[in-house]
C-alpha cells in the first residue's frame, strides 16, 4: 500500500491568541515536500522552511492515518483536524494508508519521530498495540491513540460520541423508511461498530418501533467494491434506506443506484449521492486537536481518556437534505437538544437484546464504561456479531 510523508509548515503563521479563536482575521500560506515509497518502507520527507512553528512553540505535531486524506470520510475528517492545528501554525506531518499491524505502526511513528515529531496520534483502533508499544519505548514523545482503551502516561486516548448523532441519524431513517426495512453496511465486529448500530436502531425505533435495522458485516474499513457489494445484498433485500460505519462512500452509492436512501458516515458527503443522501453522523476532530495542542504547548498537556459528543461539538449530525420526510428536523431537533442538556440518553433502559432478554432496567441509564464495551445487539437488529 503507498505511503505518503508529508511535511507541512507555516509560511505566515497567525499569533498563538488568534489561532485558538480560529485565525479567522488572518491568511495563511504553506509550502510542502513529499517523499513517497511502496511497500511498508517509509522516507523521510524534508522541507523548504526549516523554522520551526509558530515563535516560542517546540511542538511538532504528526498523524499516522489508516486512509488517504481524499477518502470523503474517516481520514478526511481527522486531515480537517490536522489543518486546523496547522491553521495555529504548528508545524504538522502526515503518514497516509497505513496498514493496522503492529510493524507497520511502529515504522510510521518512528519516521514521524525521525521528523522532529513530539505529539503523534494514530487515527485507528488497529493502531493500538503499535502505538502503546512505542510510548513505551518513548517516553520522551506524545500519544494520542484514538478509539482504542490501552494508555500510558504519555499516551492519550481520543474519540468522539458519535453514537449520539447516529441516534439522530436513525430519527431520520425511521421517518423515511416506508417498508419499515433500514440497510446497515458495518465494518467490525467492535464495541465502536456496535454501539453505533444500537444507538441508530433506538433512534429509529423512537419515530418507527416497527421498523427494522439489518447489518451486513465487511471487515473491512475502506474497501469500496467490498462495501458497495454488501449495501447492494441488502439493498436486493429490499432495504429502502441505508447506513453505514465505512470510510468510503460506497454505499450510498449503491443505495442512488437501487433509488433508495442513504445516511453518511464520518464527513458530509452530500455530493457522493445527491438523489439518495439524506444526511450523515459526522465527526468534528478540530475539536480534540485543537485543545489537545495546545495544552502540550502551555505545558499542561496530561494523558486522558477524551470522548466527547453533541455538547461539545465532538460530534453532529449533517444538514438534513430536502429529500428527508416532513416534520423530520423537528423530530431531530428537539431529540438533540434533549441529549446536550442531559435529558436523553439513548441508551436507558429498559433496553432489550435481539432475544428479548433484558440488559439494561427501565429508568437505568448505561455508564459510558458499559457503553464503550457495548458487545450485543438491541432488540430491532438483524443480524450476528462476528467473532
Amino acid at each position: 500500500m503507498k505511503k505518503r510523508l508529508i511535511a507541512i509548515i507555516l509560511a505566515a503563521a497567525c499569533a498563538l491568541s488568534a489561532a485558538l479563536t480560529g485565525c479567522s482575521s488572518a491568511s495563511t500560506s504553506s509550502t510542502s515536500t513529499d517523499a513517497s515509497s511502496t511497500g511498508t518502507d517509509t522516507s523521510s520527507a524534508t522541507s523548504n522552511n526549516e523554522n520551526s512553528s509558530s515563535e516560542g512553540n517546540t511542538v511538532v505535531a504528526g498523524f499516522v492515518y489508516i486512509g488517504k486524506i481524499t477518502d470523503g470520510g474517516y481520514t478526511q475528517a481527522h486531515d480537517a483536524g490536522r489543518l486546523a492545528v496547522e491553521a495555529m501554525g504548528v508545524k504538522t506531518y502526515y503518514i497516509e494508508d497505513v496498514p493496522e499491524t503492529v510493524a507497520d505502526t511502529k515504522e510510521a511513528i518512528q519516521t514521524l519521530i525521525d521528523e522532529g515529531c513530539n505529539l503523534i496520534y494514530t487515527n485507528s483502533f488497529g493502531f493500538m498495540e503499535g502505538t502503546d508499544q512505542m510510548a513505551k519505548e518513548h517516553p520522551e514523545v506524545k500519544f494520542a491513540h484514538c478509539s482504542g482503551y490501552m494508555r500510558e502516561e504519555n499516551m492519550s486516548t481520543y474519540f468522539g460520541k458519535v453514537y449520539q448523532a447516529r441516534y439522530l441519524a436513525g430519527i431520520v431513517a425511521g421517518m423515511k423508511t416506508e417498508k419499515n426495512y433500514i440497510g446497515y453496511v458495518a465494518a467490525k465486529g467492535i464495541p465502536e461498530v456496535i454501539r453505533g448500530i444500537n444507538a441508530f436502531t433506538l433512534g429509529v425505533q423512537s419515530v418507527n418501533p416497527e421498523a427494522k435495522v439489518e447489518v451486513v458485516f465487511t471487515d473491512t474499513w475502506y474497501d469500496p467494491t467490498v462495501e458497495k457489494q454488501a449495501a447492494l445484498e441488502l439493498l436486493n433485500k429490499g432495504v429502502d434506506v441505508i447506513a453505514q460505519h465505512q470510510d468510503t462512500t460506497a454505499p450510498q452509492v449503491a443505495a442512488e443506484e437501487k433509488g433508495a436512501f442513504c445516511i453518511g458516515y464520518n464527513f458530509p458527503t452530500p455530493d457522493a449521492a445527491p438523489k439518495a443522501y439524506l444526511t450523515a453522523a459526522c465527526f468534528d476532530w478540530k475539536t480534540f486537536y485543537t485543545d489537545d495542542v495546545k495544552r502540550a504547548i502551555d505545558g499542561t498537556w496530561t494523558s486522558r481518556a477524551y470522548w466527547e459528543g453533541l455538547a461539545s461539538d465532538m460530534t453532529y449530525l449533517d444538514e438534513l437534505s430536502s429529500l428527508c420526510a416532513e416534520g423530520t428536523q423537528a423530530k431531530v431537533d428537539e431529540a438533540q437538544t434533549a441529549i446536550i442538556n442531559g435529558t436523553l440518553e439513548p441508551f436507558t433502559g429498559p433496553l432489550y437484546d435481539q432475544n428479548g432478554e433484558l440488559k439494561v432496567a427501565d429508568g437505568v441509564k448505561m455508564t459510558d464504561d458499559e457503553i464503550w464495551n457495548m458487545s450485543w445487539f438491541v432488540k430491532g437488529v438483524v443480524g450476528t456479531i462476528p467473532a
